[in-house]
């Protein structure tokens, strides 16, 4: 079973998309398998990560920033701004496939992880990902 999930961003972040993937494997009736989530873009990721300290996320995003700065007189791909090629190099470096085992009905995640889509743009987007429950 595949379904598509869209979340709205704001902005550069990680937003937890936890809730939404555990509908759709909740939705397939499935006790034991698989869950794949996988981004369809080029310039955000996934990661699974703690959800109880913020903290952990800001920090993240503030050393995954001085890792792929936005101002690199390298780049050649810069047609949509300033952010745009380093959120490619941002992708590339982090994941765009998660694969989470489903436990009796539900994902088999640990006490403080949650799932997270990375936003790597400063605008806000309507970003989509597929969510497929294999048994």
């Amino acid at each position: 079973m595949t379904n598509r999930i869209t979340i709205r961003t704001q902005g550069q972040g990680l937003y937890e998309i936890t809730a939404e993937v555990a509908v759709v494997v909740h939705s397939a009736r499935c006790s034991h398998g698989l869950c794949t989530v996988m981004v369809q873009h080029t310039s955000a990721s996934l990661l699974i990560q703690e959800n109880a300290d913020p903290a952990v996320r800001r920090d993240l995003e503030c050393w995954l920033n001085r890792l792929v700065p936005e101002d690199d007189p390298l780049y050649t791909h810069t047609a949509e701004g300033p952010d745009d090629m380093p959120s490619h190099i941002k992708t590339a470096l982090t994941a765009t496939t998660l694969s989470i085992p489903i436990i009796d009905g539900r994902l088999g995640l640990g006490t403080w992880q949650g799932i997270y889509l990375w936003e790597h743009r400063r605008r806000g987007s309507a970003r989509k990902c597929l969510v497929y429950v294999m048994p």
